[in-house]
């Protein structure tokens, strides 16, 4: 399957997530689904959980907002707002997503 990035926010989560599975040194990660993903239900994506990365170890890429932006969890609704060149924060094990 290809993914192609259709803006900067699309590029800048898809390098993100690049870096974090694909290790050239070591062991690169696999993505496990969680949850379902039906459109026809909720359109709001699917959730994966990156098998062998502990969000203590260091691992996460920082991927930061352009301009102003309210970022949300998609597990436990938690919803902040950002300044431009802030970092989007992890929450419930995964990176918080742009409210559109």
């Amino acid at each position: 399957m290809l993914f192609s990035p259709e803006n900067d926010e699309e590029k800048a989560k898809l390098t993100a997530v690049w870096k974090i599975l694909v290790d050239c040194v070591g062991d690169s990660r696999k993505l496990v689904p969680v949850g379902e993903y039906v459109p026809q239900k909720n359109d709001k994506g699917a959730a994966f959980y990156i098998e062998g990365l502990e969000s203590e170890s260091g691992s996460f890429v920082e991927v930061r907002v352009d301009k102003d932006e309210k970022v949300y969890c998609n597990i436990c609704n938690k919803l902040l707002s950002l300044k431009a060149g802030e970092v989007i924060p992890l929450c419930c094990g995964k990176m918080m997503e742009i409210v559109e």
